[in-house]
């Protein structure tokens, strides 16, 4: 299974390997080091939404095992680059389902981002592992998004608890959660509002239905993912920030990571962050959801 998704993970990456990290690879050939090697590759890590902060700090410690490790030649730099990228990553705790009589995840993410498809695959995946799984469709201010959350777990397997348009989302969520006891399920994921991450009112929500959860499940929610879309680069680290200051992210869904030709941003997010990605979107079907795997992610970059 391990490998199954490592190879997800490396075929999603695809586009990303062959345009940016394909020029990278392509420096880093037999030339000497120059000045112009450390300027180049840093606008190419700039270029793969590894964003300016996490580049500079990369390509200082690149040149500091450069001086150090005595390496004139270009080439010799690739191993150094592999190692570092995967530095920037570190081992990750398990996620902290499982041990719970009910485990409550909340799903947040602005719209558009692939929160609805992503909290499907999600319900699927437990679902797979035999989980019994509720979903709580608390964005009420989209009628639409509750109907798109109605289809997808229809197609998923899994029962969803839904409100009235415009209602009151935390009142979903806890009657969610009654519902989730009362049929002997162990798992809720909730959705909620997915406007814009600078709305005042959406962020005075998110963090009511947070209070609802933890006054109903002892130790609620268990995790808060962050669903970002890959393809937004830098804009997406934004946005991770302002939702983690509001709901204290406890791990990113890193959603259609095979769209976009860089893959950059999981280092910024790791190291600026220090939220670590949980999932990554390799797909569109119910399926095409990896856990995420540090190594099969930079070998994925690098070939």
């Amino acid at each position: 299974m391990a490998t199954r998704f490592a190879h997800s993970i490396k075929d999603s990456l695809t586009r990303t390997r062959n345009t940016v990290f394909s020029r990278i690879a392509g420096l880093l050939g037999a030339s000497q080091v120059t000045d112009a090697t450390w300027d180049e590759l840093e606008g190419l890590l700039i270029q793969a939404d590894m964003g300016v902060e996490t580049t500079l700090y990369l390509v200082e410690r690149l040149r500091k095992r450069a001086r150090d490790e005595a390496i004139l030649r270009a080439g010799a730099l690739q191993a150094a680059l592999r190692e570092e990228l995967r530095a920037l990553l570190p081992d990750q705790p398990p996620l902290n389902l499982g041990s719970h009589p009910l485990d409550v995840v909340l799903i947040v993410g602005v719209n558009g981002s692939g929160k609805t498809t992503s909290i499907a695959k999600l319900a699927y995946r437990y679902r797979q592992q035999e989980r019994r799984v509720l979903l709580a469709a608390a964005d009420t201010f989209r009628a639409a998004a509750m109907d798109q959350l109605e289809i997808w777990a229809q197609r998923a397997g899994v029962d969803i608890v839904t409100g009235p348009e415009g209602g009151d989302p935390g009142a979903v969520v806890f009657d969610a959660l009654q519902a989730a006891r009362s049929r002997g399920m162990d798992m809720v994921i909730a959705d909620t509002a997915g406007r814009l991450h600078t709305q005042y009112n959406l962020m005075a929500e998110l963090r009511k239905v947070r209070k609802v959860t933890a006054k109903s499940v002892e130790g609620a929610p268990h995790e808060t993912l962050l669903v970002l879309d890959a393809t937004t680069g830098q804009n997406a680290l934004a946005q991770a920030r302002h939702f983690q200051e509001v709901v204290e992210v406890t791990g990113v869904v890193l959603a259609k990571l095979d769209s976009t030709a860089r893959g950059g941003m999981v280092f910024a997010i790791a190291r600026e962050l220090g939220l670590p990605v949980r999932f990554v979107g390799t797909g569109e079907g119910l399926e095409d959801l990896a856990p995420f795997d540090a190594d099969a992610f930079v070998e994925g970059l690098l070939g």
